[in-house]
């Protein structure tokens, strides 16, 4: 398949007009500064890309199941379909950095050409992602300070009745401030402060036949002292009970994890295909 031209992914000349205002909106929305913009590929790119987004059954997925998440991840950019590397090359060019910055505030931004934790995340009927800060640190590259998520839904025709909205909360955890509907070609980005809690908590409803698909980019800036390190911190709802426990106890295991993948230099993937081998699969 020939590569696509990416000069006309993303409508710079279209988002550079609504650049100012779309910034002032990003910073003073709440709970924490976080946008949502609709139509955000051109056309074209967006319906490329959905239609080759792989199935979770293909090779390399990453499958994060365990007592705060049910989802699936793919990273590994000669495993993207090329429709979607483009997207994504796109989205980690130095020009797109360069507006994050100016629609963030934040200065310098880098993109991961790692796409650690990122690429494609897909969740099936019954996924979920309990609400989360995430981690605030590259896991290997130690002075990279996590500050920008950007997400692209791939959802045609999602209903509210599937659920599987993006929920931000408030920085004490006590109630939701804000649900974003993960429809086709909406962009949501936010910044990833350590408090900055999200997630999509409860199951999943879409039919077996459909999936909630996304593009995932994460942005760092590099720091001169170096930042404090912390692994995703899951928090319960304060309506969840007796799960909090299992929740503490599964982030703490999580949080061993993410010290060992750093100390060792591993990645997801490597975790993953043990888990799948000693599960039985292929």
């Amino acid at each position: 398949m020939n590569t696509i031209t990416t000069d006309t992914l993303f409508d710079y000349e279209r988002w550079q007009k609504s650049l100012p205002a779309d910034a002032q909106r990003y910073q003073q929305n709440q709970p924490y500064p976080h946008i949502a913009l609709e139509n955000f590929l051109e056309p074209w790119a967006a319906e490329r890309a959905l239609a080759s987004f792989p199935a979770v059954g293909d090779a390399g997925w990453i499958h994060y199941v365990h007592v705060n998440e049910k989802k699936h991840g793919l990273n590994k950019m000669d495993l993207l379909p090329t429709a979607i590397q483009d997207v994504i090359r796109e989205m980690n060019s130095p020009r797109f950095v360069a507006y994050l910055s100016k629609l963030t505030g934040i200065p310098n931004l880098i993109s991961d050409d790692s796409l650690e934790g990122g690429g494609l995340h897909q969740s099936k009927r019954n996924g979920f992602l309990n609400v989360h800060a995430d981690f605030t640190v590259h896991p290997h590259k130690r002075n990279w300070r996590r500050r920008v998520n950007l997400l692209i839904y791939l959802n045609h025709d999602w209903k509210p009745e599937y659920r599987g909205d993006l929920e931000l909360w408030d920085r004490q955890m006590k109630g939701v401030v804000q649900k974003i509907a993960p429809i086709f070609n909406r962009c949501v980005v936010f910044n990833t402060d350590e408090d900055s809690y999200h997630g999509l908590p409860d199951p999943i409803l879409c039919p077996e036949d459909m999936t909630r698909k996304s593009i995932a980019l994460y942005y760092f800036t590099e720091e001169a002292v170096t930042p404090t390190l912390r692994a995703t911190n899951y928090k319960a709802r304060p309506d969840d009970g007796a799960k909090a426990i299992l929740i503490w106890l599964d982030k703490k295991m999580v949080a061993t994890y993410t010290t060992l993948k750093r100390a060792l230099g591993i990645d997801d993937a490597f975790i993953s295909n043990i888990l799948n081998r000693l599960s039985g699969k292929k």
